[in-house]
């Protein structure tokens, strides 16, 4: 993969110091904990429903000590952000053709000895009644857990609700998987449904 700024020695740690401090002055703490055995996942974004989203995310991301890279439509990392949008942590996605990007999120995984790659499940920050499901494909294909990332703008917290491992079993661990983001606010609340 790309190099980003979490591979970058000393902004890294200035960037962390900034996200804890930026996260605290506007009364936003984080929960949970990243499982310290963990190299490779599929880390869900939700509810994914602001432009907001992706700050807090790369926040917590820092906070969290946590280095992610996380998927985007193509037309974000148009000239002249590319570079900056890719140093995120950013991979582009073209959605308007069938390329598969369930078997190259796949594939990357398996070719990483350490991969966080960051899927929100409603494909989009606009409003969905469903969400899609190549998240969970991808972790069922790399054979790794889902790590269960939130943004919660009701009670301003952001963190990890745990992992899970798919069984195979999709309506079943779908079903579980959305239990615990049921209580879940996004910023714009309105745009969210986790059926």
């Amino acid at each position: 993969m790309h190099r980003t700024m979490f591979d970058t020695p000393i902004l890294k740690s200035v960037l962390r110091g900034l996200s804890i401090l930026i996260l605290k002055i506007l009364g936003w703490k984080t929960e949970g904990e990243i499982p310290k055995n963990l190299k490779k996942c599929v880390m869900i974004a939700a509810p994914h429903t602001s432009n907001w989203d992706l700050p807090f995310t790369l926040m917590t991301a820092f906070a969290l000590d946590a280095k992610v890279y996380w998927m985007g439509k193509e037309q974000i990392f148009k000239p002249p952000f590319r570079r900056i949008m890719m140093w995120t942590g950013g991979i582009p996605v073209n959605r308007s053709t069938s390329t598969n990007m369930v078997q190259a999120s796949i594939d990357a995984i398996k070719e990483n000895d350490q991969l966080f790659l960051i899927v929100p499940p409603e494909g989009t920050r606009s409003k969905v009644t469903y969400w899609k499901t190549g998240f969970y494909h991808i972790a069922q294909g790399a054979g790794v857990p889902i790590l269960m990332g939130f943004l919660d703008f009701k009670r301003k917290t952001s963190g990890i609700a745990g992992t899970y491992t798919t069984t195979g079993d999709l309506e079943v661990d779908m079903n579980h998987i959305k239990s615990i983001y049921a209580p879940i606010s996004g910023k714009r609340s309105d745009q969210y449904n986790s059926q």
